[in-house]
């Protein structure tokens, strides 16, 4: 006899309605995060703090602001793995595709790979940073207690 405890149907609508999903926190959240750095320090907004390898860099200030920023992000991302995708071993797919979707879209708005040493770092920091945390959380929630028996105890 087959148990049906945790299993898993292949649902390719509900992994890219997921995969969406994840992609819309991403860069909801991070340009949240960055207006709120450039209201710090009066500073413009534009793609370019999103998509642009160079803005990201330890030299200035708006790098270091910008940089933690996506690190930021990364700690809101692991909460919407969390709430969303709920399955501890799904959280580094989600991250690493989350992560492999804006690198394709910075090669695209830069017309090239990025080259930036900073950006990688940065990226991989993230990918590390919100992997981790959204597996810790989905797993405190997929190992919580059970309650097997909530009613009275009768005497036989």
């Amino acid at each position: 006899m087959a148990s049906n405890f945790r299993s898993y149907i292949w649902d390719p609508v509900l992994i890219i309605c997921q995969i969406v999903l994840m992609q819309c926190i991403y860069y909801s959240f991070l340009g949240l995060w960055l207006a709120g750095v450039d209201s710090l320090v009066q500073n413009g907004r534009s793609l370019d703090q999103i998509f642009s390898y160079e803005v990201l860099g330890f030299a200035t200030m708006q790098g270091r602001l910008s940089m933690m920023a996506f690190i930021l992000n990364s700690l809101t991302c692991a909460l919407g793995l969390w709430f969303f995708i709920r399955r501890g071993k799904q959280c580094l797919d989600f991250t690493v595709t989350v992560h492999f979707f804006h690198m394709i879209g910075c090669w695209i708005y830069n017309s090239h790979l990025p080259s930036a040493l900073s950006w990688w770092l940065v990226n991989v920091a993230c990918i590390a940073l919100m992997a981790v945390i959204g597996e810790y959380l989905c797993m405190r929630t997929e190992l919580r207690a059970i309650p097997v028996n909530t009613g009275p105890k009768s005497n036989l």
